[in-house]
């Protein structure tokens, strides 16, 4: 009689184990191959994102980081269905917008108890989402932190995720980069150029426009090259034709 529940608890107690170890979390979210991957881990692992927290510049209208439009960033949020939150901020203000930001998202949605990002092993950057988080009052997950780079780069791919190079650095690579498709050649050019491929150190920067987790790819149109603080900037847009035969997959 005692064998079979002491079996049934103990089952019960795994399974309530399980799920209070899965975490609500909000994803520091820049459009680009790290922060994607660092997402899909964070949902393979059970979690549930809440909110895309993605930084603009402090005009708004397009992301700090990676200079993409908003547009891009809306895509996205259908794609993978999870809203979007954006803040504008000066590189300045930076730290005190991004923890106010994580204090909205937490009262819009109380259960958020971890933020997701995107970095490799950048120290300087890992402990800054650590310190933001703890000032939040909650953890901070890095996927990716300390995998090899190489490896990360290989299982983004593996996956069938699909990205474009939409910025680089203007002295490290040539702006012949932009809007280069992310694969297996690209990867070994940069390698071969002494560039690391993962891009940790700057070097370049993405957008991903499909993968596992993206219920439809972005179809995207190559603009103008900007130069500014550095960097080249290719000008990435939605592709109207495809919008318009796709009315309810793009804002």
């Amino acid at each position: 009689m005692w064998e079979p529940i002491s079996v049934r608890l103990r089952l019960f107690f795994l399974i309530s184990l399980e799920i209070l170890a899965m975490c609500n979390f909000f994803c520091s979210w820049s459009g680009g191959k790290d922060s994607c991957l660092s997402l899909y881990k964070a949902i393979q692992r059970g979690d549930r994102p809440k909110f895309l927290l993605t930084t603009c510049i402090e005009t708004g209208g397009r992301s700090r980081s990676h200079g993409l439009s908003l547009e891009i960033f809306r895509a996205h949020a259908l794609a993978l269905n999870i809203p979007l939150f954006t803040i504008d901020t000066t590189w300045a203000d930076y730290r005190n917008n991004f923890i106010r930001a994580i204090e909205t998202l937490k009262t819009k949605e109380p259960s958020i108890m971890q933020g997701v990002f995107g970095d490799i092993d950048n120290e300087a950057n890992g402990q800054w989402e650590k310190d933001v988080c703890q000032a939040t009052d909650i953890t901070a997950y890095l996927p990716l932190w300390k995998m090899e780079r190489r490896v990360v780069l290989r299982e983004f791919l593996d996956l069938g995720f699909k990205a474009m190079i939409v910025a680089v650095d203007s002295i490290r690579l040539h702006p012949e980069y932009l809007g280069r498709i992310l694969d297996e050649a690209l990867v070994k050019e940069f390698e071969a150029n002494g560039i690391d491929p993962c891009g940790e150190n700057g070097e370049y920067h993405t957008v991903v426009f499909d993968g596992p987790i993206l219920a439809f790819p972005l179809v995207l149109e190559r603009g103008i090259v900007v130069t500014r603080s550095g960097y080249h900037f290719l000008d990435v847009t939605l592709s109207r034709q495809y919008a318009h035969s796709h009315p309810d997959n793009y804002p």
